[in-house]
């Protein structure tokens, strides 16, 4: 979609918004194309395995509420399709990593505290 097209078939006042969503879907298959463009295995090779859990996360999360959008344009209320659930159930799940994530984090922090505080006491 051209930033300066002006089609008169729609309101002036929202063709900035049908503008910016035009840029967003043009973002959107450019990751798509680039995360498309490494092999699956090629990818999670390279990760640890809590890494590998947000990468496949995501996906699921992107790509359903990409079917989300098209249900939506299609007439059909999302709230009462089964890819409701399936979202929730992805959520739920990210949050699990989230908080594996963050005792990671947190235990990490008390390793550099302990040394911190042992490095005091031996000074």
């Amino acid at each position: 979609m051209a930033a300066e097209e002006i089609n008169e078939d729609y309101p002036v006042e929202i063709h900035e918004y049908l503008s910016a969503f035009g840029n967003s879907i043009d973002a959107v298959d450019e990751m798509l194309k680039n995360m498309m463009s490494v092999s699956r295995n090629e990818l999670l090779q390279k990760l640890d395995p809590l890494e590998q859990a947000k990468v496949d996360l995501v996906s699921a999360y992107t790509l359903n509420s990409m079917f989300w959008i098209y249900l939506a344009t299609q007439g059909v209320n999302p709230k009462e399709h089964p890819v409701k659930q399936e979202l929730e159930r992805i959520r739920v799940y990210m949050n699990r990593v989230k908080e594996m994530t963050d005792k990671k984090k947190a235990g990490s922090q008390k390793v550099h505290l302990l040394f911190f505080f042992h490095k005091i006491i031996l000074w």
